[in-house]
C-alpha cells in the first residue's frame, strides 16, 4: 500500500503574503477555506473579474481586490499562491512561475503542480486537526472533517485551557512532564496504559 507522504504544518498566514488568482467559483471556495481556518490571513486576490461571492467575502474580511489578469510580477514578495483560474496554460505558468521563485503553490484540482494541498481542517477551540489525503479524494478528507466535528466535544477547549494550567504548575524536567501528560491524557480517547 502507498503512503501518505505529506508532512502536515500549520502555517500562520496572517504573517505570510499570499497570492490567490482567480476569483470565480473555484477562487470564491479557496478564499472562504483559507479565511475560514485563518480569518486574519494576508491574502491578496487578483483576477480579471470577480464574482459577486468573492466581492462580498473579501469585503467582510478586507481582502484587497487586484482587477487584473495574472502575470509574474504579482509574485514578488510572496510566500504562497494559489491558482484558481478556470484556464489550465495561466495556471500551470503560475505554477511554473512561483517554483522558480521558490514560492509555495497550490493550483487547484492540478496535485502534480501543488507543492501542497488545502486539505479538511476541524476547528474547535484551540483545537484545529488538519486531513489530507494526498490530493485523492477531497470528497473523503470532507466526510472525515464533518465526522471529526461530530465527536470531537464542544467543550474542548476548557480542557486544553485546563491542561495548559497544570503543565505550567509542573516543575519536572521535560521527560517527567511528558509521561505525566501521556498518563493523563491518555483516558481521554480510552488508551490503556
Amino acid at each position: 500500500m502507498k503512503k501518505n507522504e505529506l508532512y502536515p504544518v500549520f502555517l500562520k498566514v496572517s504573517e505570510l503574503n499570499i497570492l490567490l488568482v482567480g476569483a470565480g467559483n473555484v477562487g470564491y471556495e479557496k478564499l472562504s477555506f483559507l479565511l475560514k481556518s485563518s480569518p486574519n490571513a494576508r491574502v491578496i486576490v487578483a483576477a480579471d473579474r470577480f464574482s459577486s461571492e468573492v466581492k462580498e467575502l473579501a469585503g467582510k474580511h478586507h481582502i484587497p481586490l487586484l482587477f487584473r489578469t495574472y502575470s509574474s510580477n504579482l509574485l514578488h514578495k510572496k510566500h504562497m499562491v494559489i491558482a484558481a483560474t478556470d484556464d489550465p496554460e495561466v495556471n500551470r505558468q503560475i505554477s511554473e512561475e512561483a517554483r522558480e521563485r521558490n514560492i509555495l503553490v497550490n493550483v487547484a484540482d492540478t496535485p502534480e503542480l501543488c507543492d501542497f494541498y488545502l486539505g479538511g481542517i476541524v476547528t474547535k477551540g484551540q483545537v484545529k486537526i488538519a486531513i489530507s489525503t494526498n490530493g485523492k479524494s477531497p470528497t473523503m478528507a470532507k466526510r472525515l472533517r464533518q465526522f471529526f466535528e461530530e465527536v470531537i466535544p464542544e467543550d474542548i477547549d476548557e480542557l486544553v485551557e485546563n491542561l495548559n494550567r497544570y503543565r505550567s504548575t509542573l516543575k519536572e524536567s521535560f521527560d517527567s512532564k511528558v509521561a505525566r501528560l501521556n498518563h493523563l491524557t491518555r483516558s481521554f480517547i480510552g488508551v490503556s496504559e
